[in-house]
């Protein structure tokens, strides 16, 4: 499956459009900094010995967003974005597109630079999230 891949300015323009921006990054990196109006629904979690998947992800993203939903997914670099934009395709979203570079910027194996990231870029950064759009807000309650 192909998936159209965007740089960050696109992104900015397309945010400005009304498109919606998910971070599918983990709490603890959504809360040290993510574009303005971002939501978090994190694609993989931290654990003691390293990233685990979120077995939550695809039914927060169907309980929160209709599959017609206009969404930019990112995240620190584009790996999980890329990933998290694939699963939301397999599972019938129609709009979604991943943001190349995430917040950091994305490296080849040299680490040289490849796409800027988001804070790179100069776009705007928020270390506090809009009312409704952490993953604790989003996520089901027991």
């Amino acid at each position: 499956m192909s998936i159209k891949r965007i740089t960050p300015d696109e992104a900015a323009t397309l945010l400005g459009q009304g498109w919606i921006y998910v971070d599918v990054r983990s709490v603890p990196e959504f809360e040290q900094g993510h574009p303005e109006g971002a939501y978090n629904v994190p694609f993989l979690h931290r654990a003691a010995h390293g990233m685990v998947p979120n077995p939550d992800f695809a039914p927060v993203m169907e309980a929160a967003f209709p599959k017609d939903a206009r969404l930019v997914i990112g995240c620190r670099t584009g790996g999980r974005s890329l990933k998290a934009a694939e699963t939301l395709v397999a599972r019938g979203y129609q709009n979604v597109i991943d943001m190349r570079g995430g917040l950091a910027g994305e490296l080849d194996a040299a680490n040289r630079i490849t796409c800027e990231g988001w804070q790179s870029r100069g776009l705007p950064v928020s270390r506090t999230a809009q009312a409704g759009h952490t993953y604790n807000d989003l996520k089901p309650r027991p």
